[in-house]
Parts: C-alpha cells; structure tokens; sequence
C-alpha cells in the first residue's frame, strides 16, 4: 500500500513539472521585445539578429523549440547562454551551489529551532513563556522576507551596530563560504522567515498529543513526565511538522530569489534576475525549472513523511 501511495505521488509530480515546463517554455515567449534587439543593444545590426535568431532558434515554430528545449532537459544540454557565452549548466552550476549551501545553512539552523520553540510553548501553555513565543511567531510569520532583511540590514550593517556586510562582495573565483560573515545575514532572514511556521505548527501539535488520552494513561500510571514528554508525545506530533517543515524548506527554493536579490548574494536568484535583465531565455528557463523541481522534490518527500508518519495513510484509510 505504502508503495502504491508513493507511485502515486511520484506520477503526480512528473505531471506537475511537465505543465510547469509548458508554461514557462510559453511564458517566455510572451516577454515584451525583441529577444535578440534586447541582448544586442546598440549593436542590433540585421546580420547580428539574423545570427542571435539561428543560435537561440527563434524562426523555428514554438512547438518545436518546446520539444527540442525538453529534450535537452532530460539530457542535460541546456543550451548556450546568449549573454556570456558560457553553456547554461555552467552558468547554473556556478549559482547552483552556493544558493544551496545558503538554504541548507539555514534549514540546519531553522528546523531544529523551530521544533525547540514548539515544544517549549506547548509545555509553557498559557504563561508569559507562550504567550511571547506566539506573538512574534505570528508577526514574523506575516512580514514579508525583504522587509526583515532590509530590518537586520539597518539593523547590523548600517545606521545602529555596523557588525556585519550589507551586501556579498566575494572576490571572483573565490566560494561565498570563504567569508562566513557575509551569509549571516542572508541566512537569518531565511531562518526567520521559516522558524516561526514550524514553531506554531510544534507547538500545535504538541498540545494536541498532550491532551490525548494515552499521555493522560501514562501520567497516570506515574510514568516520569520526561519520558512522556520524549516517548509518548513527541513521535505522535513530529508526522505534522515534518510536512510544514518539508513545505518551508520547498518555499525556500523560491523564497531564495527575493534574499539573494536583496543581499547581492551570488546564487540562483541574483542570476535570474540577471538574465530576466539581460533576455537571457535559455538562463530563465534553466533557473526556473531547476527551483520548479527543487519544489516539487521536497513537497514530494514530504507526502512520503507524511505516509510513514500516518499510520491510516499506511493502512491503506487515504482520504
């Protein structure tokens, strides 16, 4: 049963990444200008938009650039990018890492942390404690990421502490983990932004396990509240917040474009926005689908959890 759960999610996704794929192929096509006249500037001669509409295709039916563009997504040929030169999986490959390296930095930090704070609210209820973990849970979970990084930007780079880096300024050939201190900013919006979703579900759940009948038995029966709070409570709510968690984490893929943006950080959203810039199609397209599958792989492994975590799911009680 687990595994027809899983084929099933598994088909779903491929479905979902082939209309994202249709639509950002077309949505592509739909951006004002001349592609070519964009990338060539005032050096638009007709031999060079002649020659840019060869390179990048741009006579051929849509149809068929679609199933040629396709085609190259399952071998791995991306194309060239028409601004540098460089083939599209370099360009990426180059950003890939480091946006990656930012998010796990801040999963690392934004999971374990949020958990924590759940499980200290929930024990807390009712006391100052809880109260205060509410309230600026629920206030950094409705401030948008650009306006708590511009808040920590003023607040510890500028006008007040002056303690860390605004913006990323690595030195070319060089890895943006060579100087931490210009990913403590950019990490902290991420984790700020995540933590206060994870901590509220925790804390959610965990009142829901509290009250149920079985942790009741076991303080009955004089069972030390650690071992309640440890062996009875908390594997009954970790299934609902390893969703919420794997859902935050899949929000980073897209939310990451907004951060790198702000900090001048070197990953996959400041070269999108490069190549949205530039009309680089091939670089958009490439990006696009790289944070569209990133989406769909962590919403997909949180279905898993959620399966494992489910024991009417596992027995076959799907709704």
């Amino acid at each position: 049963m687990i595994a027809k759960l899983i084929a099933k999610r598994l088909s779903i996704s491929l479905l979902i990444l082939l209309a994202i794929s249709l639509i950002v192929f077309f949505a592509t096509l739909l951006l004002p200008g001349d592609p070519a006249r964009a990338i060539l500037g005032q050096q638009a001669t007709p031999e060079r938009i002649a020659a840019i509409n060869a390179q990048m295709r741009l006579d051929d039916p849509a149809w068929q650039r679609y199933l040629a563009w396709l085609g190259g997504l399952f071998t791995g040929d991306l194309g060239t990018s028409v601004a540098s030169g460089q083939p599209v999986s370099e360009v990426v490959g180059d950003r890939l890492s480091a946006s990656v390296f930012l998010m796990i930095a801040a999963a690392v930090i934004s999971v374990p942390a949020g958990i924590l704070l759940g499980i200290w609210s929930a024990l807390r209820r009712g006391r100052a404690v809880d109260s205060a973990i509410t309230g600026i849970a629920l206030v950094l979970a409705a401030l948008p990421e650009f306006v708590i990084g511009i808040a920590l930007v003023a607040l510890f780079a500028t006008t007040v502490f002056r303690l860390l880096p605004a913006v990323t300024m690595a030195p070319p050939g060089t890895d943006v983990w060579d100087f931490p201190s210009q990913l403590i900013l950019p990490t902290a919006v991420l984790v700020l932004v995540v933590t206060p979703y994870i901590a509220r579900m925790m804390r959610a759940t965990m009142l829901e396990v509290l009250d149920s009948g079985y942790v009741e038995m076991a303080r009955l029966k004089g069972v030390p509240e650690r071992r309640v709070i440890l062996r009875h409570a908390l594997p009954h709510a970790i299934g609902p917040v390893a969703q919420v968690a794997a859902i935050q984490l899949a929000w980073m893929a897209g939310g990451v474009v907004v951060v790198e943006f702000l900090f001048r950080f070197p990953g996959l959203g400041q070269a999108l926005i490069d190549a949205v810039n530039y009309r680089d199609v091939q670089v958009v397209q490439a990006i696009t689908m790289l944070v569209a599958v990133i989406y769909v792989i962590v919403n997909l492994l949180a279905d898993i959890v959620g399966i494992l975590a489910n024991p009417k799911l596992r027995t076959g009680g799907e709704k």
